[in-house]
């Protein structure tokens, strides 16, 4: 009898039962992975955004339709009554919102254009540069009460230094509380000081990023510094001018701390004696923690929420459009 030394061997019987439904696990688990690890990265932010973004706003729309009060153990539905009110029948609404809007045209537009010039003459080569970089941030990490306080002394009716300066020229001193266009000058002033220096150091940091060569060109055609600055250097800034506008825009519109140190206890949330420049963010206060109104508060809230995001709309279509038209 002969052995068969070319017999085939047996068939090998693969990995274990056990071995194949772990791989079979792991393969679902990867794909499952991939599909649904990236909501999870990207969940703790709507979660977030819901209970500190969503809920007030929701819970704003409601209160705002009720007649809430701590004064009052129970609440009633109201609907738009709190609304129709406001805007028909609340003439210190109204002039909260002339000075809101008042004090931001007066800050803003002058705040961005300083802002931009002043960073345009940081962005050439001078001496002594990250100082003045530096020294342009400082007002930004200034303490708002700090701010409010030596700007109540310049412009003390008194002995303030602008009215000291107007009276060694000759002429009469100002109460710059009392006066209407004159509190809202200084307010302004002060949110400008505050601020100009933050706007400068975002554009700066745009003006950074542009291409050198594009102002090499424009100086071989014999275009001028004022003409660079004009023709590349604000249309390549066009996005940024349009951010530093929406923002100040929201910043603008809930203006609120400058004015209300500015009283130095006259007049607190109304703003001065006859309201002269109280905002609506404190009229809002006044509403809600002076007279109690929580649901007439949260309709104020909720209208100046629309008036923000239509002037940021507004700003934002106009930014373009002149910037198209160049």
């Amino acid at each position: 009898m002969s052995l068969d030394l070319h017999a085939a061997a047996p068939p090998d019987p693969g990995p274990p039962r056990a071995a194949r439904h772990s791989r079979r696990r792991a393969a679902s688990l990867t794909r499952l992975d991939l599909k649904y690890s990236p909501y999870l990265y990207v969940l703790p932010f709507f979660v977030i955004f819901a209970v500190f973004g969503v809920y007030p706003i929701a819970y704003t729309v409601w209160i705002a339709l009720t007649d809430r009060s701590p004064l009052n153990s129970t609440i009633s539905f109201v609907g738009m009554d709190n609304f129709v009110e406001l805007i028909t029948q609340d003439p210190q609404f109204w002039n909260a919102v002339v000075n809101t809007f008042g004090m931001f045209l007066l800050s803003t537009v002058p705040q961005l254009l300083l802002a931009l010039m002043l960073a345009n003459a940081l962005n050439r080569k001078l001496r002594a540069q990250t100082f003045f970089r530096m020294a342009i941030a400082m007002p930004i990490i200034t303490s708002t009460a700090v701010v409010a306080l030596i700007f109540s002394m310049i412009y003390a009716k008194d002995f303030g230094l602008v009215n000291w300066l107007l009276d060694s020229v000759g002429l009469d001193p100002i109460d710059w509380r009392a006066n209407r266009f004159a509190s809202w000058f200084a307010i302004s002033t002060m949110v400008d000081w505050r601020w100009v220096g933050y706007n400068a150091l975002i554009y700066l940091a745009a003006m950074q990023s542009i291409s050198k060569d594009m102002y090499e060109a424009a100086a071989l055609d014999g275009a001028s510094r004022r003409r660079q600055f004009w023709s590349i250097t604000v249309p390549q800034l066009r996005p940024t001018i349009i951010f530093t506008l929406i923002i100040s825009t929201i910043g603008g519109l809930q203006l609120f701390t400058e004015p209300l140190l500015f009283t130095s206890g006259s007049g607190g949330l109304s703003g001065g004696s006859e309201g002269q420049f109280q905002t609506i963010t404190m009229y809002l206060l006044d509403v809600m923690n002076q007279r109690f109104r929580w649901g007439y508060a949260g309709a104020v809230a909720l209208v100046l929420f629309v008036l923000i995001a239509l002037m940021s709309a507004i700003n934002y279509l106009l930014a373009r459009r002149i910037s198209s038209d160049k």
